[in-house]
């Protein structure tokens, strides 16, 4: 019910900018309903990937062949920063979540240094390409730079955040890391890779994304025909697809942020503010706008018109959410699949040593921009 009443929400919003600001709003609607298109795309891409044994096959292999607990904890960042990627930082979570848990569960380790990994590496690791985060469709929607432009601009400042972020991690879980208790059952048979639909989806995704400046529809497109064709085998269940797809939270933070961006096009405040800031300002800014609003609406209304440090105002919108619990939907989705796995989630430590990584990435992240002349 929390989630209809927050899609409640965001549709009044929304509805009310129409009223008030139709021009505006108009505006500002086709400059973020692609993100959302996309990331919808990718979460139903994610499903079949998952069914197809993707995800979970990784997770055994991790477990099995990592000599130790910071070699599995090495592996999983590897993993989490790719298909953070290629698939979304929501999709990330959705789908990677699980896979860790039992990987942990299987070498007899405690579970905690995975979960805040798989959390904090999502969103630090979202940087690389448009539609590794919604907010770099949302900002990117005034650069009209294509995925392999982004690439080359970004993958310093990603390859950073996600290599501190990690470092921060596995020091301060070091204890956890390394001591083992009884290793849990190994699975029957276990769950053997089908090179098949979803394993061919996320290849032509992660091309599309690359090569396309506006690779929501088709992406969504991908990602519609693969689950009809598991809907029509009776492989897969309209609940499980709805449920993964969480519309009524996205219905909501669409809503808003139409409303937030209408109100940055009628409002000249955000646009006056970021013009008087340096990129390190632009970024900090973004930080905290991002906990205070969440990232989607934050970047809808910081990039209500063009910014100026866009590459700076990326970095605070990605990796900022990692403070607190409302800086992005990552961190509702990681805490209902920990939740559904069994798991505690633990969502104090996970805050801790977000304050601790968020300034440092950051600052990397930052560094890197201004080293390739992009500040």
């Amino acid at each position: 019910m929390a989630g209809w009443a927050f899609g409640a929400v965001g549709v009044a919003a929304a509805v009310v900018a129409f009223g008030l600001a139709g021009p505006e709003a108009r505006a500002a609607s086709s400059q973020v309903w692609s993100p959302f298109v996309l990331v919808a795309g990718l979460l139903l891409v994610g499903l079949v990937a998952d069914e197809d044994g993707l995800f979970a096959s990784a997770g055994e292999r991790l477990s099995r062949l990592a000599p130790s607990g910071v070699a599995l904890f090495a592996g999983a960042t590897a993993a989490i920063a790719v298909v953070t990627a290629l698939l979304n930082l929501d999709t990330s979570v959705v789908f990677l979540t699980p896979v860790l848990v039992h990987a942990a569960r299987g070498r007899g380790q405690d579970e905690a240094p995975l979960l805040i990994g798989c959390l904090l590496l999502s969103n630090a690791g979202s940087l690389l390409l448009p539609g590794s985060n919604l907010t770099n469709l949302i900002v990117l929607g005034q650069l009209h730079l294509s995925g392999a432009e982004l690439f080359r601009r970004m993958v310093l400042p990603w390859l950073v955040a996600v290599v501190v972020t990690a470092l921060v991690i596995a020091v301060a879980e070091r204890r956890h890391l390394r001591h083992r208790g009884r290793r849990g059952p190994a699975p029957d048979g276990g769950h053997p890779v089908v090179i098949g639909l979803g394993t061919a989806a996320v290849i032509v995704v992660g091309a599309l994304v690359l090569t396309l400046r506006s690779p929501a529809l088709p992406v969504a497109g991908v990602g519609v025909l693969v689950v009809a064709v598991r809907l029509i085998d009776r492989r897969e269940q309209v609940g499980r697809v709805l449920r993964v797809l969480g519309i009524p939270v996205l219905v909501g933070l669409f809503g808003i942020a139409v409303a937030l961006g209408t109100l940055g096009r009628t409002w000249s405040g955000p646009a006056t503010l970021l013009a008087h800031l340096d990129g390190v300002g632009a970024a900090v800014v973004a930080a905290g706008a991002s906990v205070l609003l969440n990232n989607l609406p934050a970047a809808s209304l910081l990039a209500s018109r063009a910014p100026p440090h866009p590459y700076a105002l990326l970095i605070g919108l990605d990796i900022g959410p990692n403070l607190f619990v409302t800086g992005s939907l990552a961190w509702i989705l990681w805490w209902r699949t920990a939740r559904a796995t069994g798991s505690r989630p633990p969502v104090a430590r996970a805050i801790v040593l977000g304050l601790i990584t968020v300034p440092l990435a950051m600052a990397g992240a930052l560094a890197m921009v201004a080293a390739t002349g992009s500040l």
